[in-house]
């Protein structure tokens, strides 16, 4: 018995021993300053930090309309409004399938997600247990037949994306 004792002691603290290492190795999530140079969908965009290369954003938290999608261009268009040629501050949380940042984008202390989603022109990010941490905000704009919820019949990407492939965006 205390050798098995002693085994499963050295076990569990060998599995405690990389907590402080996995702690210190988190991404620092201090905001990044830079302007928005361009805007490829509702979504997207890219970053322009002072001496450093352009990033692409995915904004965290909403899915817009693909491109081709009924209210795609007006959902870009908005995000252009909203945000082109404007200093923001990018708080990234990670990388998504395609290498873009994750991340909030706040321009004068306003997020940029949360207002594309009050505004109509995008949907909170689904999950498998919830509508999305933006939900509230989408109901409001639903409510209030904001942008793409003014007429009926409005899909959501992740359903049009299951039934059409949209062209890639142009680059440059």
């Amino acid at each position: 018995m205390p050798l098995r004792r002693t085994l499963l002691t050295a076990a569990l603290l060998g599995a405690l021993v990389p907590l402080p290492a996995l702690a210190q190795k988190r991404p620092d999530n201090a905001p990044l300053s830079g302007v928005v140079t361009r805007v490829i969908d509702g979504d997207t965009l890219l970053l322009q930090p002072a001496g450093k290369p352009p990033m692409e954003v995915r904004l965290r938290n909403i899915d817009a309309p693909e491109s081709c999608q009924p209210w795609g261009p007006e959902s870009k268009r908005a995000l252009e409004e909203y945000a082109l040629g404007k200093t923001a501050e990018l708080r990234t949380s990670g990388r998504d399938s395609y290498g873009r940042v994750i991340g909030s984008l706040s321009i004068d202390g306003q997020d940029l997600g949360a207002r594309m989603v009050v505004e109509g022109h995008a949907w909170s990010t689904r999950t498998k247990w919830d509508n999305g941490p933006l939900v509230k905000q989408e109901r409001q704009a639903m409510a209030l037949k904001r942008g793409l919820h003014a007429a009926p019949g409005a899909v959501m990407p992740r359903d049009f994306r299951a039934t059409t492939k949209c062209p890639p965006p142009p680059k440059g």
